[in-house]
């Protein structure tokens, strides 16, 4: 039997097991998400979506799907991660549920935390309404699969004008379950006028070939502001692919942070929705390479309505035989006018056998907007590594200082100390 034949058999056992319990406009949008995978399958080395990033051939190849049939059993947690003792809202997730007892019992005025099953029968209205609404399952076949397999989940709403001081974590491991395949699913809703800052962490507590398979989508309300982060440091094991739609409302901020520090195969699709006018969006990435780690990074910054800005800065150092590879897309439509939207992408190769890819690219349908787009692929400057090696910083040192220099902009960014210090310190150690 073939793999899109297995999955199948997988898919009718997993709605067999549910029995509808999931809610039937769940159900529907599984079987919708289902269809869509099966039209086309994993994505071929001749998609031009996936040209540089062959992860479904890997995936076929390494991996079956049986884990993905039964609903998750109970999770456990060998092994704190990182920031588990910060002062935030905590969420431990191992193999996509939530770590029984972690969801926490009171989160104050304005804040809920709960399961997406939890939701579908308590806020059925909203699942219907934001549920597979902002991640479209017709286009990238990993959110088709991860939405027709998804029965659980995380939920968190933050109320219409809260803010909530403390960071919201999300804690993503697979100590427990040992699962092959990780299949994770969020649901964020901040409503008008709501303020947050919401972390994702992945870090593994086990080394062994397992692919990650994200899909989170966040709804920013009118007025609404939002502060994202996203880190992804676990083992060189690793085969991931994230996805993560940000739709935002008229007047609305949004600020996401992508730092990727470890993986075989890491591959990132970003996109924000730009679905009212006077919106504002900034989008900083970071990627560390080494070894043989290759990491992909797509972006899509939609503006759809007038007076919107968009403003992003990805940069990528290099070591080893590692591969990188970079396409942003900037998209204005015919009804965006007066938008403002600028794309940089730099990077460093320390390696004569790293590689980059990249293509920023800017698609304009409107004629009164000021758009601007570059790229830059260089090594180390000689004249400054031989100016600190000449004041008595030997070369490791200097080398370190100067890679560090070249991502400060964007490390400075990050405001939340607990996570600026810890991306600072495992810089260090892979540029020292």
């Amino acid at each position: 039997m073939d793999t899109i034949g297995k999955i199948e058999r997988h898919f009718k056992a997993l709605q067999e097991n549910l029995n509808g319990s999931a809610g039937n406009a769940w159900r529907k949008l599984r079987r919708e998400a289902f269809e869509a995978f099966t039209a086309n399958g994993f994505p071929k080395m001749k998609d031009e979506e996936y040209k540089y990033t062959h992860i479904g051939k890997v995936i076929e190849k390494k991996f079956d799907f049986s884990g993905l049939a039964s609903p998750t059993a109970e999770a456990t947690l060998e092994k704190r991660p990182v920031f588990h003792d910060a002062d935030a809202w905590h969420v431990f997730i191992d193999n996509g549920k939530s770590v029984d007892g972690s969801l926490p019992e009171k989160t104050g005025e304005g804040l809920e935390i709960t399961t997406l099953r939890e939701a579908a029968i308590n806020h059925p209205e909203l699942m219907e309404k934001h549920l597979g609404r902002h991640a479209d399952v017709h286009k990238d076949p990993f959110t088709a699969l991860n939405t027709a397999f998804s029965h659980e989940g995380v939920f968190i709403r933050v109320r219409k004008n809260a803010t909530i001081g403390k960071p919201i974590i999300l804690h993503y491991t697979d100590g427990g379950s040992g699962a092959d395949i990780i299949q994770t699913r969020n649901l964020i809703i901040i409503e008008d006028g709501a303020t947050a800052n919401i972390i994702e962490s992945f870090t593994s507590a086990m080394e062994k070939e397992r692919f990650s398979n994200h899909v989170s989508e966040i709804s920013v309300g009118a007025q609404a502001r939002l502060n994202y982060y996203k880190l992804q440091n676990q083992d060189k094991e690793i085969y991931q692919v994230d996805n993560t739609v940000i739709a935002q409302a008229r007047d609305s901020y949004a600020q996401s942070f992508v730092v990727t520090l470890e993986g075989r195969i890491v591959r990132n699709n970003l996109h924000f929705l730009l679905e009212d006018e006077n919106t504002e969006t900034h989008l900083f990435g970071l990627y560390v390479a080494h070894g043989q780690t290759h990491v992909d990074n797509h972006t899509v910054v939609d503006h759809q309505l007038p007076h919107c800005y968009s403003n992003e800065i990805y940069k990528g150092i290099l070591d080893n035989k590692s591969k990188g590879v970079f396409n942003g897309k900037i998209f204005v439509q015919p009804h965006a006018q007066k938008t403002n939207a600028f794309q940089s992408n730099k990077n460093i190769l320390l390696t004569d056998e790293a590689s980059i890819y990249t293509k920023p690219q800017l698609e304009i349908w409107a004629d009164d907007v000021s758009c601007s787009h570059g790229c830059t692929t260089g090594q180390l400057d000689e004249e400054q590594l031989f100016y600190l090696r000449s004041r008595g910083i030997n070369k490791s040192k200097a080398r370190a200082m100067l890679l560090h220099a070249f991502v400060n902009d964007i490390l400075d960014k990050i405001d939340i100390d607990f996570l600026h210090d810890y991306i600072n310190e495992e810089m260090y150690k892979r540029l020292d």
